[in-house]
C-alpha cells in the first residue's frame, strides 16, 4: 500500500488530502521526542520519511497535519485489503500490515499478469478508496523490487525470461539483505550495480553464506514459496467484467471459467468443498450471495458449474446487467477414499480432473479446455480479468 497509515487519514479526512500529513509521536513544537510512523507523499518532499525523529520532522515540515494515529483503524482496513486479496489466491503471505506476497500462477497465465494487476489495484480502490503499487514477477523477490519502483500508484510487471534485464541497471541496495553496511561493504569491494555482481562465482565474496544468498538474488533467483500464515477456510474466485453484462451467454462461459479455476485450485490444495456459493454484483452495485451445501465435498468442475446455474435462479436481480460474479466453496475437507463412489460418473469425472491437471502441470495452464470455452469469445477477455 501506498503511505498507508496518512493515506488511510487522507480518505476518511478530506481536509488533509494534498496536504502534507505525518502519523506519529506529539511533535511538541518541535520538542517532542518520539519518531514519525508514517508521512505521505507531500511531506516526503519536505524530507520527512518514516523513524525520523518527530522534532526533526516538525522542524523540516512545521506546516504538517500532526496525528496521533488510530492503529485499530489501520487494521481494519488492512483485514478488508489482505481478504480482497484471497478472492484471487489462497496463497496470501502477509509481510506487515500495508504489504503482501500473492501466489497467482494457478489462475493467471504469464501472458495476462497485468490485467491481473490492474484488477487487484482497481478492486482495493474500489473497496477501500486507497492505492495500491503492484509489482509481479517470477518469484517473491523480484516482485518485492518491482513494487518499489513505481510509487506511488505503481503497476511493474517482470516478465519471465527479463529477469536478468530488469536487475541489470539497478544498485545493489535494492537486493533484499543488503542494507547500509553490507552496501557499504559491496562499494568497498567494488560492486555498485547488481550486474557487477553477476561474474562474481559462489564463495567469492568475502561474506559466508550471505554473500551466496545476495549472488542468487542479483542472478534473479529466488526459491522462496509463497507461504500462507493461516489455513483457509474456502477457496474461491470472482472477476468483475470489464463492461457490464446481460449477454445469457457471457454469464454462463463466465461461470463454467470460474468453475474450473477454482476446481484447480481445489485439487492443488488437495481439499474438496461442500458448500457452494455464488456472488453475484449487478450494474448498480447490489451485490446478492446464494449458497447450496452439496451431499458430499466435491472438487469437479462440473458439479460446481451445474450447482450454480442452479443458484443463479435465485438470485433476485439475475435481470439486470451483471458487474461481478464470484463463485467459492466452503466446508473444505481433505478428500477420502469414501467420499466418491468406486464406480460411476463421479469416479470418470475425477480421472479426468486429475489427466487435466497432469497435462496441465507438463504443458502449461490452458492446454487442456472444455470445447465451450475453446469457441467462446469471453475466454480470453475473461483471462484478462482473473
Amino acid at each position: 500500500m501506498d503511505a498507508f497509515y496518512t493515506s488511510v487519514e487522507q480518505r476518511d479526512h478530506p481536509e488533509h488530502r494534498d496536504k502534507p500529513v505525518i502519523v506519529g509521536a506529539d511533535p511538541m513544537d518541535g520538542r517532542g521526542r518520539g519518531v514519525v510512523a508514517a508521512a505521505s507523499y507531500e511531506a516526503r518532499r519536505f524530507g520527512v520519511h518514516s523513524a525520523m525523529p518527530i522534532g526533526k520532522a516538525y522542524r523540516l515540515c512545521p506546516q504538517g497535519v500532526f496525528l496521533r494515529g488510530d492503529m485499530k483503524k489501520y487494521a481494519r482496513a488492512s483485514r478488508s485489503i489482505m481478504a480482497i486479496l484471497r478472492t484471487y489466491s489462497d496463497l496470501v503471505e502477509p509481510l506487515s500490515i500495508d504489504e503482501a506476497f500473492i501466489d497467482v500462477s494457478v489462475i493467471c497465465p504469464p501472458g495476462k499478469a497485468h490485467g491481473l494487476a490492474e484488477e487487484v489495484k482497481a478492486n482495493i480502490f474500489r473497496q477501500e478508496r486507497l492505492k495500491a503499487s503492484v509489482g509481479v514477477a517470477p518469484n517473491k523477490f523480484l516482485a518485492k523490487i518491482a513494487s518499489d519502483l513505481d510509487k506511488p500508484d505503481g503497476l511493474v510487471v517482470v516478465p519471465l525470461g527479463e529477469e536478468l534485464a530488469f536487475l541489470e541497471p539497478l544498485p545493489v541496495e535494492r537486493l533484499w539483505g543488503v542494507g547500509p553496511k553490507t552496501a557499504r561493504r559491496l562499494h568497498q569491494l567494488g560492486y555498485r550495480k547488481i550486474s557487477d555482481l553477476w561474474s562474481v562465482e559462489p564463495g567469492g565474496l568475502p561474506m559466508g553464506k550471505h554473500g551466496d544468498h545476495i549472488l542468487s538474488l542479483a542472478k534473479g533467483v529466488d526459491h522462496r514459496k509463497v507461504v500462507p500464515t493461516r489455513a483457509a477456510k474456502s477457496i474461491g474466485h470472482e472477476t468483475t467484467f470489464l463492461e457490464d453484462t446481460d449477454d445469457a451467454e457471457t454469464v454462463r462461459t463466465t461461470l463454467l471459467k470460474l468453475a474450473e479455476a477454482v476446481a484447480g485450485r481445489l485439487r492443488r490444495q488437495q481439499v474438496r468443498g461442500k458448500t457452494v456459493t455464488l456472488k453475484f454484483r449487478d450494474e448498480s452495485f447490489v451485490t446478492e450471495t446464494r449458497a447450496l451445501t452439496l451431499p458430499a465435498p466435491t472438487d469437479d468442475a462440473k458439479m460446481i458449474f451445474d450447482t450454480v446455474l442452479e443458484l443463479l435462479t435465485r438470485v433476485k436481480g439475475k435481470s439486470h446487467k451483471v458487474r461481478l460474479l464470484g463463485i467459492s466453496l466452503s466446508k473444505l475437507e481433505e478428500p477420502t477414499d469414501s467420499q466418491l463412489p468406486l464406480f460411476g460418473t463421479a469416479k470418470k469425472l475425477e480421472k479426468l480432473s486429475r489427466a487435466q491437471d497432469e497435462l496441465e502441470e507438463r504443458f502449461g495452464k490452458g492446454s487442456v479446455r472444455r470445447a465451450s470455452l475453446l469457441t467462446s469469445g469471453v475466454l480470453d477477455r475473461g483471462d484478462d480479468e482473473i
